[in-house]
């Protein structure tokens, strides 16, 4: 599951006429960089929701074998979005990826993918240590225990990119809400796990984000 339906408001300027996923970044699309990932790791059926200016996107995705699922008249956020794509999705735990990142380091969803272990996780993170963080000035999202364990506060950003299980969202009752809702229950029942990235990572969520992103994919390519 891509998200990508956000009105991308901190974009300013760039986002008056396109979606912030056809924002170029070092010569191509934002959304090209999250599918080279999903491409490297395989992944099917791939399913994107659209909601600002979504026209153009659509016909892009629709040429690279993207799924897309308008949401309107409100965006549904992350984690009525993932409900909404549920038909084209089905029910086995599955990857959400935002598409407004970039990597420079090994596949996240193929770390992801070894790391999976249904048996004790309903979620299993991406989180990216503030060190690798590019240009982020914020404190984290989560703490870690030595297992992989989360809980709220400061030490690693979510990245964006997770294996989740989808079973609960039936008992959330919002029609709009965050994921945020179904990782507070799995944090209750400690089944919310993150996997440290080892490479870099930056949001690419405001304009500086692009000169910081291509600076980045620079040096790794040196």
């Amino acid at each position: 599951m891509m998200f990508a339906a956000g009105f991308g408001t901190r974009m300013k300027h760039l986002t008056q006429d396109q979606p912030k996923p056809m924002v170029p970044v070092a010569g191509k699309p934002l959304i090209d960089h999250a599918l080279e990932l999903v491409r490297d790791a395989n992944c099917a059926p791939v399913v994107a929701n659209l909601h600002y200016k979504p026209d153009a996107l659509a016909q892009y995705l629709h040429d690279q074998d993207v799924q897309t699922i308008l949401e309107m008249p409100d965006i549904l956020e992350t984690g009525g979005g993932l409900r909404n794509a549920l038909p084209l999705l089905g029910t086995d735990p599955l990857f959400t990826m935002n598409t407004d990142a970039i990597w420079a380091g090994p596949n996240p969803l193929n770390l992801l993918a070894k790391a999976w272990n249904p048996i004790t996780m309903d979620a299993l993170l991406i989180s990216v240590p503030l060190t690798n963080a590019i240009g982020h000035q914020g404190k984290g999202d989560f703490t870690m225990a030595s297992d992989g364990h989360l809980k709220r506060g400061p030490g690693f950003v979510y990245g964006g990119i997770q294996i989740i299980k989808t079973d609960q969202l039936d008992q959330i009752k919002e029609d709009t809400f965050s994921l945020n809702l179904l990782w507070d229950r799995m944090l209750q029942d400690s089944r919310l796990f993150g996997l440290p990235y080892p490479g870099q990572w930056c949001d690419v969520g405001h304009p500086d984000g692009i000169t910081l992103a291509e600076n980045m994919l620079r040096r790794a390519d040196v």
